[in-house]
């Protein structure tokens, strides 16, 4: 009965979610032909394709396109493009330890909505010569529709960190991620991989982007217009479109009811990673 309970919870809260969401951004997508186009040069501009493979207990992978944008913090907090729910430079170097630029790389939001299950603060040291090296980076988790967050410093090579995170109604809490992401240039990749006690490496994903010329893009608003949206529809489809998906695996709540199971785990698994 609390099992149904906590369901029955978590769908009312989606559909009223989804409702307030839906006429929100169609008021706010009626009134873009009638605002002052903008653009930033504290942006650049990236698109690329998600990748999610899960190997056990069933296959399972789909791809999607994304666009994201890399935003140049230290710019981005003296001018009218303010984060509020992001870290500003400061705050991002103090968490990394580390003295020189920081970038986060994000989708914006877009006619009042946000979904970023997963942004990246790239933050450099300075070196002798005002030569720049990729010291540490952030990663900013957020699950979908609950809206719970976590922040952790990783080494951008490849770390190790104990899952943080209820992220997936079809995964447990037990594993570890392992995570690395490429100095962003021409190109950038972000991949994340779980590794778990009794399924192995089972599941990966991988971001992979093209930096995307600024000549080509005349309005930030228009280049990232329903992105966010788009990527929650893509979440909530294969968390409820797949029935085989439904059908096979145990189907695991985001309740701290279903998460007591993991209480006691070892911080030592947390292998050069601090939480904020």
């Amino acid at each position: 009965i609390e099992i149904r309970a906590l369901s029955l919870m978590e769908l009312v809260y989606l559909l009223g979610s989804l409702i307030s969401t839906l006429f929100t951004s169609l008021l706010l997508s009626l009134l873009l032909p009638f605002r002052r186009r903008s653009h930033s040069h504290s942006l650049s501009f990236y698109k690329g394709t998600v990748f999610h493979e899960r190997r056990r207990p069933i296959h399972h992978s789909f791809t999607y396109s994304v666009r994201y944008a890399l935003i140049d913090l230290d710019s981005a907090s003296s001018s009218a493009n303010s984060l509020p729910n992001h870290l500003s430079a400061d705050e991002a170097r103090r968490v990394s330890a580390t003295n020189g630029p920081v970038f986060l790389l994000t989708i914006p939001e877009s006619v009042g909505y946000e979904q970023n299950p997963l942004s990246i603060y790239y933050c450099y040291d300075l070196e002798e010569g005002s030569a720049q090296n990729l010291r540490n980076c952030i990663a900013e988790v957020t699950n979908t529709p609950w809206g719970e967050r976590v922040t952790f410093v990783f080494n951008p090579n490849s770390d190790l960190v104990a899952k943080p995170l209820h992220v997936s109604p079809f995964m447990d809490m037990f594993g570890n991620w392992n995570i690395k992401a490429s100095v962003p240039g021409d190109n950038l990749s972000v991949a994340i991989s779980v590794q778990h006690p009794t399924l192995g490496n089972y599941f990966t994903a991988t971001l992979r982007a093209k930096k995307v010329p600024l000549s080509s893009v005349s309005d930030e608003s228009l280049y990232f217009w329903l992105m966010p949206h788009k990527v929650a529809v893509w979440i909530y489809w294969h968390v409820s479109g797949r029935q085989a998906m439904v059908e096979k695996c145990f189907i695991y709540s985001t309740s701290k009811v279903f998460q007591s199971d993991i209480q006691g785990r070892s911080d030592s698994s947390r292998s050069k990673t601090s939480m904020l």
